[in-house]
């Protein structure tokens, strides 16, 4: 591998930020991709989902393994149909976007997206938490108190900084070994939660409603390739522009889609035998309960493990979104500032809230829809041939191509409203039957019922910006003007 420019090899500290990678910089294999969406989905925070099929959406074991290939598998080739961009563009997806919706308008999706990250690295750092707090009182007898939660958030995010600091090579390197490590140690997990199956439940599980799968492939596609679906393009801007992309499609579903499908079947199984899985307040210890006392140690390990593989990840990503927001400090010091806010985060989760999965389903819920809309646009954009101006993209000022009309580009900006709207109007975000937090007017259709909002979202943004939006040309899009037209203009 060639010496980056900026640092990127393994150990050094990364020094881009989001300006687009030169071609002689470009380097790696479309095998990293599988390394990178392997390591962000072998936590243990599969497991409760695939409980959440069977407890809350009435499906039976067959229909839950469906679910999870389908809802898996699917959304994280979309995944890697997305970090296509990155590839042609070489810079994070939130930064390319820039030249889709405009310098300006590009705000709104990016905002959203940071939300969306930040929500996801509280999850995983208030499970790794628990992780910890139980492996200290396992091994150690140590009872749980708020200094020592407090100890326990600060060690899993000073890992997370650590790696997420240092940046692409390090992550690229820690993943491919990490997963390996943490793989193995949770197929062993995973043999000995099998042998607690209470199989006689599970083989008269009644199947359930059609709508059941539909709905289901909708929660586990929004639970875990949609929340991932504009970060793709991050780890994929240093690849070089000859990977084919079907390579870099199937490395992505293929490297989220195997471990997501056994972990989604356990949970499945686990619950059909015994659904507190999928009310546990603390997933962690729920799992614990079910394995051998002397299994414990391992299990909570590859607990830690696993959901850090995850959250160097999107902490990475989130870096790379606030700068595109506007931060004027080094990537470094971005992710050092996100990762304050995902400690504020982890301490409302594990000191202050009384209820763990109420939050995430709500949180999911409702996110899913502007980044849903946002990947429509960006399907549409991409499938016309979109292609790049590095210079332009960097550029925030009003003599950029990417400026459009006062920063932004309207038929993508209307396209996103317009699809967050419709979205909306078919969601519900609940923490219980009685805890509604939000319910669109359509919320009780058929669409509504089964939680598709998000998928109508991205339906719609498509179909806006694909009538309202001009095809792009050799040079980005036939309705960007040159400099010389848009300086003719502004006289």
């Amino acid at each position: 591998m060639a010496v980056s420019k900026t640092n990127d090899r393994v150990g050094a500290i990364e020094t881009r930020g989001i300006e687009p990678v030169p071609d002689h910089e470009r380097h790696g294999h479309a095998g990293q991709m599988f390394w990178t969406w392997f390591a962000a989905n072998i936590s243990i925070l599969g497991l409760p989902l695939g409980a959440t099929l069977v407890a809350f959406r009435g499906l039976n074991i067959w229909q839950a393994v469906l679910v999870a290939a389908l809802g898996s598998f699917g959304s994280f080739a979309l995944v890697g149909v997305l970090s296509l961009a990155g590839k042609k563009g070489g810079a994070p997806a939130l930064t390319l976007s820039r030249a889709v919706f405009g310098q300006r308008g590009n705000a709104g999706p990016t905002l959203i997206a940071w939300m969306s990250r930040v929500g996801w690295e509280t999850i995983s750092t208030t499970t790794a938490a628990y992780a910890l707090l139980a492996l200290l009182h396992t091994a150690f007898g140590v009872g749980q108190n708020t200094p020592l939660t407090l100890v326990c958030l600060l060690v899993f995010i000073g890992c997370t900084l650590l790696i997420s600091g240092l940046g692409h090579a390090t992550i690229m390197w820690i993943n491919k070994w990490a997963t390996v490590v943490f793989g193995i140690l949770n197929l062993v997990v995973m043999g000995f939660l099998v042998a607690t199956v209470d199989w006689s439940k599970v083989l008269h599980v009644p199947a359930g409603p059609t709508s059941g799968v539909i709905a289901g492939i909708g929660f586990i596609a929004a639970g875990t390739g949609i929340g991932w679906a504009n970060a793709g393009a991050d780890y994929a801007r240093y690849l070089p522009r000859a990977i084919p992309g079907r390579r870099l499609i199937g490395a992505s579903a293929f490297g989220a889609g195997i471990p997501l499908l056994l972990l989604i079947s356990l949970g499945s199984l686990l619950a059909a035998g015994d659904r507190s899985l999928a009310t546990a307040s603390d997933p962690v210890a729920a799992i614990n309960a079910m394995l051998p006392s002397w299994m414990a140690i391992p299990y909570l390990i590859a607990a830690f493990g696993g959901l850090l593989m995850s959250n160097h990840l999107s902490t990475y990503s989130a870096g790379l979104t606030m700068i595109t927001l506007g931060l004027r400090v080094p990537r470094a010091a971005a992710v050092a500032l996100d990762v304050v806010v995902m400690f504020a985060g982890g301490i409302y989760f594990m000191l202050i809230a009384d209820d763990f999965y109420g939050p995430f389903s709500t949180f999911l819920s409702l996110l899913a829809v502007p980044i849903s809309a946002w990947t429509g646009v960006i399907i549409v954009d991409s499938l016309r041939g979109r292609t790049y101006d590095p210079e332009a993209l960097m550029d925030t000022t009003r003599s950029s191509r990417y400026w459009f009309s006062g920063g932004f580009r309207l038929p993508s900006v209307l396209g996103w409203v317009v699809a967050i709207v419709a979205g909306l109007l078919f969601t519900k975000a609940s923490t219980s039957a009685t805890d509604v937090w939000f319910a669109g007017p359509l919320a009780g259709t058929w669409f509504g019922v089964n939680g598709l909002g998000w998928a109508i979202s991205m339906v719609v943004a498509g179909a806006v910006y694909a009538l309202f939006g001009r095809r792009p040309a050799a040079a980005g899009s036939a309705d960007e003007p040159a400099p010389a037209a848009r300086e003719e203009a502004g006289r």
